[in-house]
């Protein structure tokens, strides 16, 4: 039997990428009405919609993309990631698509669940015998062992995004809104992981000479937003985010402060609140990053209104709330991790029914 040429397989492999699911797509564009709010349009941008449910699934689409263009990703190459969340998923989704096998190196403490949908995705995964600290180390060593390739999202996202060009997510939007009756927003909101998502919109601001500005939003314990107001590229906190997908104990290479012309610092319980009041208000079932950004939003939304200004804003819904339901949407874990949420979702009922944003929320 002759042996497939490595360029075919290669051409093969990336047409599979691009009609994968909504790879040919856009995601969808949902309008948010509050009824204070009569001047100001909200969008939410939802990546839940992806084959594996988060807008991480877009980062990984593009580093399996640029991996196989430029042949370390190979037929029969093994592919290793190190996480038990939605990139792992997103890992082993593309791997299955491509025929690759793919390990996640995980957490000791990763639940029942996150390790359900990696193998539900056809991928396996190994517990990590380090902390979770050098799970990177432990998986890059891994994919060395196994002459396989080791995903850095943290490393390569942000990069693959670029190489890969056109359309955006920021194009996608832009495309979406035309035709609305404000086409251009004035702001996009979104959070930082690996950072490649804010440098993506940021570049597409600045390429296409449009005035949208673009504000992210960081929680509690991360070092994105200190970095981003010191001018300290390599800022560290060492503690890990309350809220999976968005913040990082130190900067990632991926994380470009110079394309972002506002961070808005979120307390972890106003993150779980709107979190809550999407669900409850606005029937959105999605995840605790989208309860950041939403805080973000309407942060946005007031200083809009005190303004004057009318217009658009835009955010994200990061993933859906399938794999919370244990931990930011169960009122018991939210009190095990100190958080009282309460005085932040009567913040956003009173602002939703009345206009009125407290002052004293405008940030952590």
């Amino acid at each position: 039997m002759a042996t497939q040429h490595p360029g075919s397989w290669a051409a093969d492999a990336i047409q599979r990428i691009l009609e994968d699911g909504l790879g040919l797509t856009p995601t969808p564009l949902r309008a948010l009405s509050l009824p204070a709010i009569r001047d100001i349009v909200i969008y939410l941008k939802d990546e839940s919609a992806h084959p594996t449910g988060s807008m991480k699934h877009r980062l990984v689409r593009a580093m399996f993309r640029e991996a196989v263009s430029r042949g370390t990703i190979r037929a029969n190459t093994p592919v290793v990631a190190a996480g038990s969340g939605a990139v792992a998923v997103a890992c082993a989704h593309f791997a299955r698509l491509l025929g690759l096998e793919f390990t996640a190196v995980v957490p000791v403490r990763t639940s029942a669940n996150a390790l359900a949908r990696i193998e539900g995705e056809g991928g396996r995964f190994r517990v990590g015998e380090q902390p979770p600290a050098a799970l990177q180390q432990e998986a890059r060593a891994l994919a060395e062992q196994l002459g396989g390739h080791f995903l850095d999202h943290f490393s390569d996202a942000e990069r693959a995004v670029a190489w890969c060009g056109e359309p955006t997510i920021a194009g996608e939007i832009f495309d979406q809104l035309r035709g609305e009756p404000h086409p251009i927003p004035q702001w996009i909101v979104t959070g930082a992981g690996t950072g490649a998502t804010s440098a993506a919109i940021g570049r597409h601001l600045r390429r296409h000479g449009h005035p949208t500005r673009l504000a992210v939003v960081d929680p509690e314990n991360s070092a994105y937003f200190p970095a981003w107001a010191s001018g300290c590229d390599d800022y560290t906190t060492g503690m890990p985010s309350r809220i999976p997908g968005i913040g990082r104990p130190r900067t990632e290479p991926g994380f470009l402060p110079e394309v972002i012309d506002l961070m808005i610092p979120v307390a972890d319980a106003a993150s779980i609140a709107a979190l809550r009041w999407l669900r409850t208000a606005a029937a959105l079932d999605a995840g605790p990053a989208t309860g950041t950004n939403f805080w973000g939003t309407c942060h946005l939304v007031a200083r809009m209104r005190e303004a004057g200004t009318q217009g658009s804003i835009v955010t994200m819904i990061g993933d859906s709330a399938g794999p919370y339901r244990k931990t930011h949407l169960n009122a018991e874990w939210v009190r095990s991790q100190g958080l009282d949420p309460a005085p932040y979702e009567a913040d956003i009922e009173r602002f939703a029914r009345t206009g009125n944003w407290p002052a004293g929320r405008r940030s952590v």
